[in-house]
């Protein structure tokens, strides 16, 4: 049991090591690839920002990896995203193999349940998320978005107030939006 509680110093000053170089890594690579490294803009980015927090963690409690292994592994990572940022902004092939698309979800008070399945949100999420966005009424909801990253947007305003159908470019369903709205 004590060997669960205790530690020896070396191995505090060891775990103080590794973060401070690690987050010293963190900082550098951060500054020389830009603050993109820690967005939610694709699917591909959101799984190297948990990459690079196992790769902490693991550094941080544990003797194995090394520190200049995790400190390699690091730069990898942030090179293999700063590679595909690149990749997806000259080839639009790409960028359709690395991100989902966005998926019209609701709009006005109409559900569309077939876009919620495919983006595989129930209606318990999306009512969640009408409430996380201070929508007290269906009428206020102008568009309900399943983005890329699988965060939900909520477009809401009073009812009086219209859409401009150019913040539904790109997503999927939208087309069906645009003819209602007559654009």
């Amino acid at each position: 049991m004590m060997d669960w509680i205790a530690t020896s110093w070396s191995a505090v000053g060891m775990v103080l090591l590794g973060g401070l170089g690690m987050y010293a890594t963190v900082i550098l690579l951060t500054r020389i690839f830009g603050l993109r490294s820690f967005s939610k803009m694709s699917g591909f980015d959101f799984a190297i920002t948990i990459a690079t927090g196992s790769i902490l963690a693991a550094i941080f409690i544990a003797k194995d990896p090394p520190l200049l292994q995790g400190m390699a592994a690091m730069i990898i990572l942030f090179a293999m995203q700063a590679t595909v940022a690149e990749l997806r902004k000259r080839f639009s092939f790409v960028e359709a193999i690395v991100d989902n698309r966005p998926r019209l979800i609701m709009w006005g008070g109409e559900i569309d349940e077939t876009q919620m399945l495919k983006a595989k949100i129930t209606r318990a999420d999306l009512m969640a998320k009408l409430r996380e966005a201070n929508v007290t009424r269906f009428e206020q909801i102008h568009a309900v978005i399943a983005e890329t990253t699988g965060d939900v947007s909520v477009l809401h305003g009073p009812p009086d107030e219209t859409l401009e159908t150019g913040l539904l470019d790109g997503v999927i369903g939208a087309e069906r939006f645009r003819k209602v709205m007559g654009d």
